[in-house]
């Protein structure tokens, strides 16, 4: 059975950083879609950022240059930085994976699709103070 499991979540002030990690096990086939997406209490769900195998990256603009999505596919495992942190970034954190490079590429290549992933995590809770 595939897990995801998201940890380093955080509590913060405004313009401090955040490192948080998913680690997926159990799988036996390849997640050609990777990414983050977010949820605060009352909001809809907002794709983050995703990367896919090629390593192309994309982002929501509001995260632009703040934040930075990796993975390191020995470890099974994909990484968020997140630096100078704002008040609206706090929420529940998730990581998504899923099968299907046609929800990564080309035209759906943006974070919207993200939240849509076949599969995450239980999330990680990041809070920035003001």
């Amino acid at each position: 059975q595939v897990q995801l499991e998201e940890s380093g979540g955080a509590s913060v002030q405004a313009g401090g950083s955040v490192n948080v990690s998913c680690t997926v096990s159990g799988a036996t086939y390849i997640f050609y879609c990777v990414g983050w997406f977010r949820q605060a209490p009352g909001k809809e769900r907002e794709g983050v950022a995703g990367i896919y195998t090629a390593g192309s990256t994309f982002y929501v603009d509001s995260v632009k240059g703040r934040f930075t999505v990796t993975q390191d596919r020995v470890k099974n495992t994909v990484y968020l930085q997140m630096i100078s942190l704002k008040p609206e970034d706090s929420a529940m954190y998730y990581c998504a994976v899923d099968m299907d490079l046609k929800k990564c590429t080309g035209p759906a290549a943006t974070t919207t699709n993200v939240p849509n992933y076949k599969l995450r995590g239980q999330g990680t809770q990041v809070t920035v103070s003001s």
